[in-house]
């Protein structure tokens, strides 16, 4: 009797939807003010590392957006196997992109393994409060007018569980961080277009392969004004973006290495008691 093969898991992100995303997005005006935010946050933190990188590679699916940033830097697809040679760079920066991986760990694996020794990992990616509105109103859209769901808006991994991927792959001195930031719109149908123009639209694989119906998108436009309206102009809607920013280094001897549990010298609670103010 043959051996029954476990049922694989089921793919989340069509790569050929996504791809045709991008490529329709290049072909618009471009909208890319979370890019030039994750930018300059990423230029704030390496200015603060006296060190200066020489061989720099930026894994994204925006090539010419982060080709202007890092001049000079290689850039690379972010496909599920990278093209990065082991132990070539000294810095590596993984763009706007990781939220999209079946495979986030990996992704940072190999951009570990990417690293010279005390290299620097940067991640920036869309986190589990990007589009909670949209996400929201849709679902309650969906469920009044048709009874049932659909996947339609990219889940998104909460900063802790992000944070906890940099050990996994190898990296020391891990640090998660975030910023949020909201944008105003005139409407659903606004947003909507302005993903579109990012790259950023449906490519679940999960996703409905049928034109969502237009009386679902009129009363989610709707449960949108009715709750998340602007608290600035009550007449337009406003839309959460959450960006992560993810850092570790490559081991090396170098660094800074934590205690040796049992070797502190003096009792924490007689620490904490001489900081006391009178």
């Amino acid at each position: 009797m043959m051996p029954v093969s476990p049922n694989p898991v089921p793919s989340l992100t069509d790569r050929g939807a996504l791809d045709r995303n991008r490529a329709r997005a290049l072909r618009q005006e471009p909208v890319d003010f979370l890019h030039r935010i994750a930018a300059d946050e990423i230029q704030d933190r390496l200015a603060e590392v006296n060190r200066r990188f020489t061989a720099p590679a930026v894994v994204t699916g925006h090539a010419d957006f982060w080709r202007a940033v890092l001049p000079g830097a290689r850039i690379v697809a972010d496909t599920p196997v990278l093209d990065l040679l082991p132990g070539a760079h000294d810095l590596v920066i993984h763009a706007m992109a990781l939220h999209w991986a079946e495979d986030p760990v990996g992704q940072i694996a190999q951009s570990a393994r990417a690293l010279r020794p005390d290299g620097l990992f940067i991640a920036v990616c869309p986190g589990g409060r990007s589009l909670q509105e949209l996400r929201d109103s849709l679902t309650r859209a969906e469920a009044e007018v048709l009874g049932g769901l659909s996947p339609r808006v990219l889940p998104m991994a909460e900063i802790r569980d992000l944070g906890g991927l940099l050990p996994r792959a190898g990296l020391a001195l891990p640090v998660a961080d975030q910023i949020t930031q909201s944008a105003s719109y005139r409407s659903l149908f606004h947003l909507a277009r302005d993903l579109r123009a990012m790259g950023e639209g449906n490519a679940l694989a999960g996703r409905l392969r049928r034109p969502t119906r237009r009386d679902v998108l009129l009363r989610a436009a709707a449960l949108y004004a009715e709750n998340h309206a602007d608290p600035q102009d009550p007449t337009r809607v406003r839309a959460t973006f959450e960006l992560i920013f993810l850092t570790g280094w490559a081991p090396d001897p170098s660094q800074q290495q934590p205690l040796r549990p049992g070797s502190a010298k003096v009792p924490l609670a007689e620490a904490l008691a001489s900081t006391r103010k009178p």
